[in-house]
């Protein structure tokens, strides 16, 4: 198994740190390398990686900064020479940190722990658009962000400008349309269930007849939705044997 991976970290010799360790592992394959956000953006859009050595304090844009321009996150392990930015990582949901200089058995560490996370899941990079259920996503909604898994998002609905996300007890909004996000979602999951939601239906906990033809969903976290006329059809359609 090869998992692809990319660098984004502004100290040359913190990547050349890290391309040397890498070279230890031949289950890691290195598509390159960014000194900073705007060019690790265009690296990161061009090559596709499956993991993603990012520092977190850079200049100007920080490695935060990047993860929000992304419209797909891969596997981010942050690089950091301040523990105070390591405890803050983990409230993004990071896969794992390494504090800088990074020891070689820290590092062998956490490769033990992508490969085993890669060897469970279906994360490994495609050249489908469609984001895969195990993909994850970046999202930051005033001073919380969250990296979050594809399969853990129940519904998306319309407020304004703004797409609602709805994912554990969180509904953070984003300043993208409903249509960007139907785009990447897989079909087969997803279900645009009126002009102001999609419901992910393996969150869906009841389906009920409803006025009119219609159908109301009630989601496992309560949440009821109403699913049009329309695309009450196509829902029975789609989940019939």
């Amino acid at each position: 198994m090869k998992i692809t991976a990319v660098i984004v970290e502004d100290s040359r010799l913190a990547r050349n740190e890290l391309k040397e360790l890498i070279k230890e592992h031949k289950e890691i394959s290195l598509l390159g390398e960014a000194e900073n956000v705007d060019a690790g953006f265009e690296l990161i859009n061009q090559k596709k990686p499956d993991l993603l050595f990012l520092d977190i304090n850079m200049p100007e844009k920080d490695g935060f900064d990047l993860l929000e321009m992304l419209d797909e996150v891969p596997t981010v392990i942050f690089t950091t020479a301040f523990d105070e930015y390591a405890i803050k990582s983990f409230e993004y949901n990071a896969f794992d940190y390494l504090l800088k200089p990074i020891n070689q058995k820290r590092f062998s560490s956490s490769i033990t722990k992508v490969l085993e996370r890669f060897s469970n899941n279906t994360e490994i990079s495609t050249n489908d658009n469609t984001l895969s259920l195990d993909k994850q996503i970046f999202i930051k909604d005033g001073e919380k962000c969250w990296l979050v898994k594809i399969k853990d998002i129940s519904h998306f609905e319309i407020v304004g400008n703004y797409t609602r996300v709805f994912f554990d007890k969180n509904k953070p909004l984003i300043y993208k349309s409903l249509t960007q996000i139907e785009e990447k979602l897989p079909n087969d999951v997803f279900f645009r269930a009126n002009r102001q939601q999609i419901i992910n239906i393996n969150h869906v906990k009841k389906v009920v007849s409803w006025f009119n033809g219609k159908l109301k969903i009630e989601m496992n976290s309560g949440e009821e939705i109403e699913i049009s006329r329309r695309q009450s059809y196509i829902f029975k359609d789609q989940l019939s044997f």
